[in-house]
């Protein structure tokens, strides 16, 4: 089973590469974030039509998320609990059934945080705990899990072009590294780092700058997997190619390959 993450930046800007990088890449299911449109604003049609089934928390003009799955989506449940009075579209969870049980995949687009003086960077530390609040509860199923995102966190200096451009901004201010890590510490694997330790795998280059052209990157969007699930892993990747294509996202797709059945 091939499960992937793509702040696809506007799902409709990008509708086209998105056919594209679906009919090359053929992910089993796909988390998207920032599709920026309401759930009847989705383009489901084209989508539907290569197979996949498709479920969307939306919101006009921000944020928004979606799961697109080959399998039928036993449940979906939008939005993160611990916040009643939260409405920010970042968060939706679906589960699949498999031979051997599910397989739950938690779509999320966690808050920049950015500027950290002011409440955007406390909300994004509360929500990175209500995630850890969520992950444990799941946890304790002892089922298949996939937290799978932008998380807008850069975990470790090997993941950023330039760290010290980076020390005071939310996505590597220490208290958001050790707030991922904790998450990690679960019992949650990054399915990046399980595969290997080499810097410069980056998921996100600015449209400033000439970022991409520079190569001045940083690692965002994860893959984090329960222990029943990292027993599992075979594969991960990085479709950085994506992101020469005209017009693009600035973030692109990551994927793992787990050896699980599907029923």
């Amino acid at each position: 089973m091939r499960i992937a993450t793509w702040n696809v930046n506007s799902v409709r800007q990008r509708l086209d590469h998105l056919l594209t990088w679906l009919k090359e890449c053929r992910p089993d299911i796909v988390c998207l974030q920032e599709i920026k449109c309401m759930d009847d604003a989705f383009p489901r049609e084209p989508i539907e039509a290569l197979g996949y089934n498709v479920v969307t928390h939306g919101q006009k003009t921000f944020n928004g998320v979606a799961l697109l799955s080959k399998y039928p989506l036993d449940e979906a449940t939008p939005r993160l609990a611990g916040d009643d009075l939260d409405e920010h579209a970042r968060f939706i969870e679906g589960v699949v059934s498999l031979k051997s049980g599910v397989v739950r995949v938690a779509c999320l687009y966690l808050p920049n945080g950015n500027p950290v003086d002011t409440e955007k960077y406390p909300y994004k530390l509360r929500w990175m705990e209500r995630l850890r609040e969520f992950t444990k509860l799941r946890l304790k199923t002892e089922e298949p899990l996939i937290l799978a995102g932008d998380f807008n966190v850069i975990p470790h200096a090997r993941d950023v072009h330039n760290p010290a451009a980076w020390a005071n901004d939310a996505l590597f201010k220490p208290e958001t590294r050790e707030s991922f890590q904790a998450l990690l510490g679960l019992g949650m694997t990054d399915a990046l780092r399980a595969v290997t330790d080499d810097a410069g795998q980056y998921t996100f280059w600015d449209y400033q700058a000439g970022a991409w052209q520079k190569n001045w990157g940083i690692r965002i969007d994860h893959l984090l997997l329960s222990p029943q699930a990292s027993d599992r892993l075979v594969d991960v990747g990085i479709d950085k190619y994506v992101r020469a294509w005209e017009k693009p996202s600035d973030h692109v797709p990551v994927w793992v390959d787990l050896d699980l059945e599907v029923a």
